[in-house]
């Protein structure tokens, strides 16, 4: 007999996983940068089943591996967004925004939903709302 309520919860923690990343995803959709609304919530839904799957268990040293190995591996995707245009580097926040999907998909998946929405909301405090300081410092009108 299937585990009905085991798959519900597996299902609702990706599921919150996918609507926190996508917000993110659709800022930079928005802003039209390379990463965005597809991206975002793949990577925290990724993250959420890899810690979740590590969590089963409760192998704490399992745990460690799987988040070790989901640092470096978002280490990866998220370089794929930083590019070099002649003298100035593009795409670090969004790289960054990447690593912080990660983590709000791992906090999820850890019941850290508190946790994943603070991420989510001081993620877009940085690129919505740091934005026009980083414009004024960088001379941008």
């Amino acid at each position: 007999m299937p585990d009905w309520f085991g798959i519900f919860t597996d299902f609702w923690h990706l599921s919150v996983a996918f609507i926190l990343a996508s917000v993110i995803g659709w800022n930079r959709e928005e802003e039209e940068h390379n990463t965005g609304i597809r991206a975002f919530p793949i990577v925290a839904m990724a993250s959420c089943a890899f810690v979740m799957i590590a969590t089963f268990h409760g192998d704490q040293a399992a745990q460690s591996r799987v988040l070790q190995g989901l640092v470096a591996g978002i280490g990866f995707v998220g370089g794929g967004a930083i590019m070099k245009d002649g003298l100035t580097i593009k795409g670090t926040a969004t790289a960054a925004s990447v690593l912080a999907a990660a983590a709000m998909g791992a906090s999820v998946a850890l019941d850290r939903f508190g946790m994943a929405v603070s991420l989510m909301v001081l993620n877009l405090i940085a690129l919505r709302g740091l934005l026009p300081i980083k414009n004024k410092l960088d001379g941008v009108k």
